[in-house]
């Protein structure tokens, strides 16, 4: 059965370098599937889709950690927020600009709703075959040469840890008077560190949604959705909030939610601190890579990038002899660590606050030793 499967698995010994955020980390957090807790919408436990008493209060948490003027907890994930914010604010016949690179949910919001996209592509980063930050002349050339457009969507970061000048873009888009909502699924730790950029709600989004299973201690399918501007259509986002989330959601699911932003707002600097330390001391640790390289790093030549997150661990693998998805099988089979996922040039270890120094120094010593072994291409 699933569960024992499950159970099986969490006693093999392999490390997550993966979301969810939470890592499996029992020693920071509960243990056990919990039936116990799992109840409906009973007297005493407020309505999800109309929030008056201790989910209103979840909210109130979430919009004061972030600096959102308010916030919606979300039990389907980011996908339901990108649903309802792309539905709320453009219909059939209208108009999106839509980076190339944006998740398959803003797609099929683009397909569901009849919306006419303009796509913008970001460059490419050659070297390592990761797309490149929106450019904000690119959004405000497409708004010059397009008419009816009512509504921007970004990603940033982006899976690969990619960030773009949001600030910008933002100033752009309000321009002409239209929202912009921002994808940043990978993005709910931003903003707690000065190691990592500022989130898009500090930086002029109107939208901003987040999952915080992805690099926040919550289980999988949570998220937040923020209202942060004047141009967010809050009533129709909220409509659609429901119809696009469960009527029966589940309180395991909302009490994950709550739990993290509680633990945020009261042991933030303390589990951000200790982040920043094991990620600085996984970076010293791979300085000595040779053939592989880790994005971002400091003795290589600055990425062309607006920003990026260091959350991200992308390891370059396109001038070895091995895949991404090679690296990320070697690591699998031969050390017991599962990475996030893989692709031609790279493969990607996603860390959170829950990531011990352990887990961090296993990676390190897993990619020190593969270089090693592994013998030099010519380019």
């Amino acid at each position: 059965m699933l569960y024992d499967k499950l159970k099986n698995y969490a006693a093999s010994g392999a490390y997550p370098m993966h979301m969810p955020g939470h890592k499996r980390n029992t020693d920071l957090l509960p243990v056990g599937l919990p039936y116990g807790i799992d109840i409906t919408e009973i007297h005493g436990f407020d309505d999800l889709h109309d929030p008056r008493g201790v989910l209103k209060e979840t909210a109130e948490i979430a919009a004061r950690l972030y600096g959102s003027d308010r916030a919606f907890p979300l039990i389907n994930g980011s996908t339901a927020g990108i649903l309802a914010a792309i539905g709320a604010h453009a219909g059939r016949g209208d108009k999106a600009i839509v980076a190339q690179n944006c998740h398959r949910s803003v797609f099929n919001a683009i397909d569901l709703f009849g919306i006419e996209p303009v796509l913008i592509t970001p460059e490419m980063d050659e070297a390592a075959g990761i797309a490149c930050s929106i450019d904000p002349a690119s959004i405000e050339a497409a708004l010059d040469s397009e008419a009816g457009v009512k509504l921007v969507v970004v990603t940033s970061p982006t899976y690969e840890g990619v960030v773009s000048d949001i600030n910008s873009i933002a100033a752009v888009v309000h321009r002409r008077g239209i929202p912009l909502l921002v994808d940043e699924a990978h993005g709910a730790h931003l903003g707690f560190s000065g190691l990592f950029p500022d989130n898009a709600v500090n930086q002029g989004a109107d939208v901003v949604v987040m999952s915080l299973h992805k690099t926040l201690p919550a289980l999988t399918q949570c998220s937040l959705l923020h209202i942060c501007g004047e141009f967010a259509s809050v009533g129709e986002i909220s409509r659609l909030l429901a119809v696009f989330q469960t009527s029966s959601p589940s309180y395991v699911l909302m009490s994950s939610i709550d739990s993290c932003l509680r633990l945020l707002d009261s042991d933030k600097d303390v589990l951000f601190l200790e982040y920043e330390r094991n990620l600085k001391r996984f970076s010293m640790g791979t300085e000595v890579l040779e053939k592989l390289y880790i994005l971002g790093q400091k003795n290589l030549p600055p990425v062309p990038f607006f920003a990026f997150d260091p959350g991200k661990i992308v390891v370059v693998t396109k001038k070895t002899a091995i895949s991404g998805f090679e690296l990320m099988s070697i690591l699998r089979d031969e050390y017991k660590i599962e990475l996030e996922m893989a692709s031609p040039g790279y493969a990607v270890a996603m860390t959170s606050v829950c990531d011990t120094a352990e887990g961090f120094g296993r990676l390190a010593e897993a990619l020190v030793a593969i270089d090693r072994e592994m013998p030099r291409v010519e380019s």
